[in-house]
């Protein structure tokens, strides 16, 4: 296991590589120069001394790796916009906004979605499951944007239940989580539903019932838990795009996450808040990821040979 462990983590060493020389290449293409702005007027000396304290006219092979270097030293480097402020400053202030938004709405559809799945494939065929599969399915279509437009009409501005802005108090919170965690909730009620579905088929499931094992605990120790192998699948690589995706729903309820200054960077070309910004969201998806192939190596040993 331990020999597994290690490769898998071995293997995203490249992963992260790749990610920031695409983002580096790409960003390369972009073209301008933060130094040489109309609305920023700076003497030309100092523009060629930040230049080259920024390594702005080395090749680009110097530029990558100087990056990289800084990348595994956890230096994502200085603002080139923002005098006396760097990258994990900017992290620091405004990214654990970010993941608490992008944790609640995971919470809320782990919450909601497993037991609408669950309700739903012991219910099949009735009023029950076609009913959680319709909204399940609404919901999966609809973006998260819309969900919010809608939930900030009529459950903060028609009820006046909920504030329509800010990230301070528990009822800023609940909003923008659920709006998030709208389509999350739909993909796990139905990855639950269909591979109970199928589990409910499997001759040990029949077998333990001609055993008079009783069906709550045929349910719960067999074919929930067997069931859960996909979700557990899917939830790792979701939380991480969740957390990485949320930018829309922080623009709409005004939440200072990451995600205006993600924007902000991109419009004045601040090329090391970019690309930090980039290599640390990418980041938390790749490490989902392992995690999920790790888990999945644990609950099922048959994986865990056949990758190696």
């Amino acid at each position: 296991m331990l020999k597994f462990i290690v490769r898998r983590v071995f293997w995203t060493i490249p992963v992260l590589l790749v990610v920031i020389f695409l983002t580096f290449m790409m960003m390369r293409q972009i073209g301008g120069n933060p130094f040489r702005q109309s609305e920023r007027a700076v003497p030309e000396a100092v523009q060629r001394n930040l230049e080259e304290k920024f390594h702005v006219n080395d090749p680009w092979y110097l530029q990558y790796a100087h990056y990289v270097k800084g990348v595994f030293t956890f230096d994502l480097g200085p603002s080139l916009v923002v005098r006396g402020r760097d990258v994990n400053d900017i992290v620091r202030t405004h990214f654990p906004k970010s993941i608490e938004l992008g944790v609640y709405a995971f919470l809320f559809a782990l919450v909601i979605g497993v037991p609408l799945g669950m309700i739903a494939a012991l219910r099949h065929n009735t009023w029950v499951d076609y009913s959680a599969m319709f909204f399940s399915n609404v919901f999966h279509a609809v973006p998260s944007f819309l969900v919010a437009t809608l939930l900030i009409y009529f459950v903060a501005l028609k009820a006046g239940w909920f504030p329509t802005s800010g990230w301070t108090t528990w009822e800023h919170k609940i909003l923008p989580s659920v709006a998030l965690g709208f389509g999350p909730m739909a993909l796990f009620a139905r990855l639950v539903r269909g591979t109970m579905l199928e589990t409910l088929q499997q001759d040990y499931v029949r077998t333990a019932r001609a055993k008079g094992l009783r069906y709550r605990r045929v349910v719960g120790l067999h074919v929930l838990r067997n069931s859960l192998i996909p979700v557990v699948t899917a939830a790792g690589p979701l939380l991480g795009f969740i957390i990485t995706g949320s930018f829309v729903i922080e623009l709409i309820f005004n939440i200072p996450g990451i995600g205006q200054s993600y924007i902000d960077s991109v419009s004045n070309r601040d090329f090391s808040v970019v690309m930090g910004l980039t290599v640390l969201l990418s980041g938390i998806v790749i490490v989902a990821n392992l995690v999920v192939d790790i888990l999945y190596g644990i609950l099922d040993p048959r994986t865990r040979d056949a990758r190696g």
